[in-house]
Formats: C-alpha cells, structure tokens, sequence
C-alpha cells in the first residue's frame, strides 16, 4: 500500500513538470538572439546540426528579416569570406517590473536587454489594485510614444506562478490565485508575462548576463532570501515547486538560528540579509543595516566579524553542495547580499575547497555585483524571451 502511494507520488509530480520544448527554429533563432552575430560553425557546434539543416532553418528566418547577416569576416585559413548570423536593430522597449513587498522597480531595455531607463513605485498596500497601479504608474512614466513604445511587459515577484500569469502562493504579498498577467494586459493593453522571480533572475542571467557561456551552472541568490536555481544542458530548470524557497531550507549550520518555519541553521537562518543582522545585533546590542554590518568587520569589529565569517562559512558550503549534488563545476552568485564576498571571501573559498573532493573539478565562482537591478532586468528578460518565441511561431 505504501509502495502504491509512493508510486503515485512520484506520477504526480512528473505531470506537473513544467518542460519547455522549443521547436528547431525556435532555438536556433534563440542562439543568434543571445550569441550573435555569430558564425556558422559556431551555431553547428552548439545546436549540433549539419549544414544543411542550417540551411534549411535559417532560410525562413532571413527571408522574415527575424534574423540577418552581418558584414563579413574572414573564415579559416584559406581567407574565405563568410557572414556571420545577428538580429537586426529592434527600436521596440520591453518593461522588467520586480515586486517586492515595498515596492515596484522598473527597468526598460532593447531585445537584447540593454537598460534605458530605470524607475521605482512605492506600493501603498498588498491590496491588488495598488499593485496593479504601482506597475502602471512605471508604464507610464518609462513609456514613449511612437517605435520606441514598450511592446511586452515582464513581471516577477518571489513565489509560485502559474502559466505565466497567475500569481499563487506568494507569502510577502499574502497573494493566491491572483490573475496578476490577465488584470494588467486588460489595464495596459500590451501583453505581460509573469514569472517567478529566480527563474527569471535566471533566465537574464542565461540569455544576457553572466551565464551567456555557461552550458551547465547552478545560481544561488542571497539577500531578502535565499534562491537556488540550475541550468542543464541549456536549459532553465523548472518545477512545479518553483517559489516555494526549497533551497533556501539546506541546512548549513546544525548550531546555527533558526529560519521563520523553525529550521535550525538552514541557508535561510544562515544567508539572509535580516537574519545577518539579527544575528549582528544579538552579538552587538545595535541595530545595523547590512552594509554596516560589513564596514564594521572589515575595519575589525571582533564580534561582527564572527557574525559574517559564520554566515561566509555557511554560504561556501551551500555554494560546494550545489556544485556536488547538481554535478556542475560552475556556479554563479547573485543578489543583493553578495557584499559578504568583499569583506570574507577568503573564508567561503577555504570551506568551498575543503567540502570539494580533491579529483573533481574545480568551481569556477561568478559573482554578479550588479545588485538588485539584475532582478528587473531578469523581469525584462523574460518580456523579451516571450515576444521573441511568439515571433519565431507566427513564421
């Protein structure tokens, strides 16, 4: 009876995995969006295709003008000429909107997520039509008229979201099955993706950021929260209990605090910015902002500089069991308390090593010190990613 129930189990959450199947053209024309110009011997070796096939996919792409060919470089050693693949200039602006508990924060970019324009709205409540103005007061604002309009709107916010459009599940907002996507197209009239915030933080990472390179990586983000997150073979992974914080609740430290569900030392206990400075001011009688925190033990403060060496400690054995369980050697690092690397990185590095078996290879860390604007720009990301793949399909 157990085994039926186990079974079961297991059939249930394989149905609602989320997999993205992207048809030839569709990837192919992703590859130039996010790597171009580029040659095609490149795009033969990253989509593994033959030449003809090439051939074959691009040719509706060229004839479109979705994809273009680029002034000509010099191919090999013989000096043939050959064109390398890119997309063609694009006036249209796409809005990346990131929801916090207090607040709104805007970014506008071009198709390859290039910022123009940055803005932030104070939400006046939870209540969905404060929300709902919030966003669209930064429409507004960020907004022109003419080729330069905003065509797709991106929205993230920290919990469960349900067909890129219905907002479930998400604790800081007090939010369940709010059609958060359907209430702003009919608001603003263009359309709007919604998106989890760490997969989209992902996704801009993979498309336009850091990531471009990296065919496997692990993203772990530290800050408001802890995220975790892991690109295999190309592609984001996604489940159905995406926005529920699951690595956030590793346990790093048995001696530890414990997180607000009661974990003892967990990365959440461990890693956030408000645990830090509780942690701070237990050890010091004062309460300090987080960038105190780490002036004060970089200058020596004895008492904080235990505080942030404890959390370092935690955060290089969260970054090596990522690593070793997902089986990636490359990890990246984001969010808005990367900070911690500046004053303590000598110490994650020593527990990365010595929780790393010797013969495996070695993590390569990326650190993105952008801060909190990468998480609108994430939300831009994925505006980008659906007015793109709609583009390719209409072909």
């Amino acid at each position: 009876m157990s085994e039926a129930k186990s079974m079961s189990s297991v059939g249930s959450g394989a149905e609602s995995r989320r997999v993205d199947v992207l048809s030839p053209t569709t990837s192919l024309a992703r590859a130039i969006l996010i790597h171009g110009p580029i040659q095609r011997g490149e795009l033969l070796k990253r989509l593994q295709l033959t030449p003809p096939t090439l051939t074959r996919l691009s040719k509706p792409l060229l004839d479109s003008g979705v994809i273009v060919e680029a002034g000509e470089t010099l191919s090999g050693a013989v000096g043939r000429p050959a064109k390398p693949l890119d997309i063609p200039p694009n006036p249209r602006r796409f809005l990346g909107v990131k929801l916090t508990s207090e607040t709104a924060f805007g970014v506008v970019s071009d198709q390859r997520a290039r910022a123009f324009a940055r803005a932030d709205r104070a939400l006046a409540s939870h209540d969905v039509d404060a929300v709902i103005d919030a966003i669209a007061n930064l429409f507004d604002q960020l907004n022109d008229d003419g080729e330069n309009a905003i065509a797709g709107i991106g929205v993230t916010v920290g919990g469960r979201v349900i067909d890129n459009r219905v907002v479930d599940n998400v604790r800081f907002l007090e939010w369940n099955s709010v059609d958060l996507g359907g209430a702003l197209e009919a608001r603003l009239g263009v359309p709007v993706t919604v998106e989890n915030d760490l997969i989209a933080l992902i996704e801009g990472e993979h498309w336009f950021g850091l990531g471009r390179s990296m065919r496997d990586f692990a993203v772990i983000t530290i800050g408001a929260g802890v995220g975790y997150g892991l690109v295999w073979d190309d592609t984001v992974i996604r489940t159905a209990e995406t926005g529920i914080e699951l690595g956030g609740h590793l346990p790093l430290e048995p001696g530890g605090p414990r997180c607000f569900r009661g974990h003892k030392g967990c990365a959440t206990a461990m890693l956030t910015v408000d645990s830090i400075r509780a942690q701070a001011q237990e050890a010091t009688g004062a309460e300090l902002s987080y960038d105190e925190i780490l002036e004060r033990a970089a200058a020596g403060d004895a008492a904080l500089r235990a505080v942030v060496n404890r959390a370092a400690r935690a955060l290089g054995r969260f970054i090596a069991l990522a690593a070793n369980l997902a089986m990636v050697h490359e990890v990246l690092l984001a969010g808005e308390g990367t900070g911690i690397l500046d004053v303590a990185r000598d110490e994650v590095l020593r527990v990365l090593h010595e929780e790393r078996d010797p013969d495996a290879h070695p993590i390569s860390l990326v650190v993105d010190e952008t801060g909190f604007g990468i998480w609108a720009k994430g939300a831009a990301a994925v505006a980008i990613q659906t007015s793109f793949d709609r583009s390719i399909s209409a072909l």
